[in-house]
């Protein structure tokens, strides 16, 4: 892959902690290119560095070897307040259990964010919120408090919190697990649709079966890239 298009680049990556037995490896020298508009499924076992791949390129956490860069920027060379603002418009987030505040209203939640970054004027992130509600299905919901709606509906208020910021890169960190099946699918696609939009997608998951709609899977096994493989629906689609 051309290194110039690459949205996520990540060079000789490791995180690694101190423990009892000895430095515990999460991630270990890891190189990992992803282009814009590519939605890329990462699988693996428990423990393999799955969600500690997503917080790196979120700026969640830093490495402790190589470097992350993201959008053209080095993440773990920006300071704490700067890496606020950074994630606020690079990197939308969207965890397996929601985290939406739950003593705001659906609509609130959406509009924290660009308030956060300065985007927007106030009444014009209203409108961009309750569009992007428009765009999940669930604009009836946006006066709403989180505890009132399914979690289908949470899962959905997430995303479209994710991308309040219009950004570049989407990353989401088991965004199924607590979903049944036809809520999940539900879920895939709209993720799929942001791919097809020209976001890049980074989809942790447990379920190999969900790598079928990526465009590209890697397995992540004790912390190292085992497999990169591009499923053959790609091929011939």
């Amino acid at each position: 892959m051309n290194t110039l298009t690459s949205v996520i680049d990540l060079r000789g990556v490791s995180r690694s902690y101190p423990t009892p037995e000895g430095e515990f490896f999460a991630l270990a020298d890891l190189d990992l290119r992803v282009a814009a508009g590519e939605l890329l499924a990462v699988v693996g076992s428990s423990g393999s560095g799955k969600s500690t791949l997503i917080h790196l390129i979120a700026g969640i956490d830093r490495p402790t070897a190589g470097t992350v860069r993201v959008a053209g920027v080095d993440v773990g060379a920006l300071g704490e307040s700067a890496l606020a603002g950074w994630r606020g418009t690079t990197v939308g987030v969207v965890f397996q259990f929601f985290q939406l505040l739950p003593t705001l209203t659906i609509l609130e939640n959406l509009v924290l964010p660009i308030d956060f970054c300065g985007t927007l004027p106030a009444r014009e992130a209203r409108s961009r919120a309750m569009r992007l509600l428009e765009r999940v299905g669930i604009a009836e919901q946006a006066h709403k408090l989180p505890s009132a709606l399914s979690g289908g509906q949470q899962q959905r208020a997430a995303i479209a919190r994710a991308f309040a910021n219009d950004p570049p890169v989407i990353v989401a960190d088991e965004p199924t697990g607590n979903l049944d099946s036809r809520t999940a699918a539900a879920v895939l696609e709209l993720l799929t649709q942001l791919a097809r939009d020209g976001k890049t997608v980074v989809l942790v998951t447990h379920e190999r079966e969900l790598g079928r709609i990526a465009d590209r899977v890697i397995t992540l096994a004790d912390g190292r890239l085992v497999e990169d493989a591009r499923p053959s629906r790609v091929a011939h689609a």
